[in-house]
């Protein structure tokens, strides 16, 4: 069969080739601890799910617009608003199957062939497919442990010239969970109100998942409203990744081509699962709030157990729900530690260079899963590193 031949430009999201590895190895009968998977394992709180249920009892199983039922994008542009301190509008909002779309949409609107969009490397790997799907350029700005997994501003900067259309940023950040400080940017913001036609897509997925600090969107910054894309959702805060619910705030005038896209491509997000989220929004935060309480204590336990490891070094991340431990020590390339963990471990895991070749000297671990487990999958990983030090040192004394 023949395929298109933009179809090569398009990536994958290696997180779900290594969950269907790690099930192919749990139906031969070897236990896996999964540390992969970038969703979180508390079950969707229950007065969510019966919003859902009472929803579809109701009858909202039919079409909605395309941007969204009026109550939804009115709830979302309520928390918008009283969480970071600016004022949306509902018609500034369109409501999206998952976050993806917002990425696409919003990619697809702006960018066109040689274009350049600057994206976070390592970083969420759907960035580069979809810029590259476009036949824009995917210049990377890479995120630097040596600055607490932030961008060098400096050089971001330097990369912008005429032809940069489009600046993604993710903060809190996946796969490192570094957060952008206030000064970088507002640094990035000056320089993008130098360019008439320069746009930030600011992926805020993880904003509410922070263990100190303050989140700041670069939207909030002055002049910068109109000029920044927010894209934000349920899947994570609500432990509600299969229910497929995220949404944009643009600016006013990119609202009717988003729509457009939305129409053409989805018609619109499930009906019952919108009513769903207007519950989640302004029903009890306290589920979310302990869960992230939850995953602030997994923090500690793994970031202190990976710097327990001879050769591994981790870095804490102040937010979202992954370590990233730089693992040079070990001799062995991302990739190779990864396959060992998985096949010889039983421990999944992703490697850096999922996330991009700056990737490369890192895995990603996840920690949403128990800290049972997660001291479990510690304890496997050392044992197997202690085991291969030794061969090692056995064969080289031989």
């Amino acid at each position: 069969m023949k395929f298109a031949q933009r179809m090569g430009q398009l990536g994958t999201e290696t997180a779900f080739e290594v969950l269907a590895r790690a099930k192919a190895l749990e139906a031969q009968g070897k236990e896996i601890i999964h540390l992969e998977i970038g969703e979180p394992d508390f079950t969707t709180p229950a007065y969510i799910i019966e919003a859902a249920r009472k929803a579809l009892a109701d009858g909202y199983t039919h079409y909605t617009p395309a941007p969204g039922i009026p109550e939804l994008r009115a709830a979302i542009a309520q928390d918008a608003t009283e969480r970071r301190g600016i004022a949306f509008t509902p018609d500034e909002v369109v409501v999206t199957p998952g976050g993806k779309p917002v990425m696409f949409f919003s990619i697809l609107a702006l960018c066109e062939e040689g274009d350049e969009v600057i994206y976070p490397n390592p970083g969420f790997p759907i960035y580069e497919s979809m810029i590259q799907f476009v036949g824009a350029r995917a210049v990377p700005a890479q995120i630097e442990e040596a600055r607490g997994f932030s961008l060098d501003v400096d050089k971001l900067c330097d990369a912008v010239n005429e032809r940069t259309r489009l600046i993604i940023l993710n903060s809190p950040h996946n796969p490192t969970g570094g957060v952008l400080s206030r000064g970088d940017l507002e640094q990035i913001a000056a320089t993008v109100l130098k360019y008439p036609d320069l746009m930030v897509l600011s992926d805020e997925i993880y904003s509410r998942m922070l263990y100190g600090g303050e989140h700041v969107s670069i939207a909030t910054l002055p002049g910068m409203r109109e000029r920044t894309i927010v894209l934000d959702g349920f899947s994570k805060i609500y432990a509600m990744t299969g229910w497929r619910l995220g949404y944009g705030l643009f600016p006013r005038e990119m609202v009717p081509a988003i729509t457009r896209l939305m129409t053409n491509s989805n018609s619109c997000t499930a009906t019952f699962t919108q009513m769903a989220g207007v519950v989640a929004l302004t029903g009890s935060q306290q589920p979310s709030e302990e869960m992230v309480a939850e995953f602030h204590k997994r923090r500690d336990v793994i970031v202190a157990g990976l710097n327990d490891i001879p050769g591994v070094t981790c870095a804490t991340p102040g937010g979202a729900f992954y370590a990233f431990p730089n693992i040079t020590g070990t001799g062995l390339s991302s990739r190779e530690l990864a396959d060992a963990l998985l096949n010889e471990a039983g421990v999944a895991v992703l490697a850096g260079t999922a996330f991009g070749a700056f990737g490369e000297g890192y895995i990603r671990l996840s920690y949403a899963n128990s800290i049972e487990q997660i001291e479990r999958a510690l304890a496997q990983i050392k044992g197997w590193l202690a085991a291969r030090q030794a061969q090692v040192s056995g064969v080289s004394h031989a």
